[in-house]
């Protein structure tokens, strides 16, 4: 009998060793494991997060860990009047970049993206930022021109007033002419010193017929 446990001991110690061995190659590799299976992640944006801006820029970056996939990437901004961006975001190296519209009014911005991570495996996020003022691509608003009175002195002395055209539906403005008021002057002047002579010699023919009338009655 104890030379028939003599004979099992060295078994059961390899078999002891053998267990230890894979325990602690079990370990290690679970230890190992987190940093071998980590999925990429997003690094910085462009704007930052809750940025408050001049103005919205022309495009959003994001800066990922590790070169992502293009297929399955997308970004979308939204702004107080709607989406703004446009296209599809371009990958290059870590970087994605998503262009924005060319109307980017005042406001705050959200900006929702989906990347798909090296290993193929997807990840998201969104953030915020704020415009104080609208980009310089924003419509503007715009007057009606009004019409301009342009007056010329020629040579002669005389004048002559041009005016621009009148918007639709106004009528252009009329000038007199200063040479119709000097000929309506002179008219008047014309007739109040014929009006004067002719009461002048009334006045004398019925003086002289007095004068006669009272001569023969003497």
């Amino acid at each position: 009998m104890p030379a028939c446990l003599t004979t099992h001991r060295p078994t059961h110690r390899r078999a002891a060793r053998g267990a230890t061995a894979v325990a602690l190659a079990l370990g290690a590799s679970l230890a190992a494991a987190p940093g071998a299976w980590a999925h990429d992640r997003l690094l910085s944006t462009d704007p930052a997060a809750d940025a408050v801006l001049e103005q919205a820029p022309e495009q959003v970056v994001l800066t990922m860990s590790a070169p992502p996939v293009a297929l399955g990437t997308q970004v979308e901004v939204t702004g107080p009047t709607g989406v703004v961006s446009t296209g599809e975001p371009q990958v290059v190296d870590e970087e994605v970049t998503q262009a924005l519209a060319a109307e980017r009014p005042a406001g705050t911005y959200e900006v929702q993206w989906r990347v798909t991570s090296s290993d193929g495996h997807p990840i998201s996020g969104s953030f915020t930022f704020t415009a104080e003022t609208a980009a310089a691509g924003a419509a503007a608003a715009t007057t009606a021109p009004t019409p301009e009175v342009v007056t010329s002195s020629p040579a002669d002395g005389s004048t002559t007033a041009e005016t621009s055209p009148a918007p639709d539906g106004e009528a252009d403005p009329v000038v007199d002419a200063p040479g119709d008021a000097a000929a309506e002057g002179e008219g008047v002047s014309t007739g109040v010193v014929a009006a004067a002579v002719l009461a002048v010699v009334a006045l004398a023919v019925g003086l002289a017929v007095v004068i006669a009338r009272r001569r023969r009655r003497g």
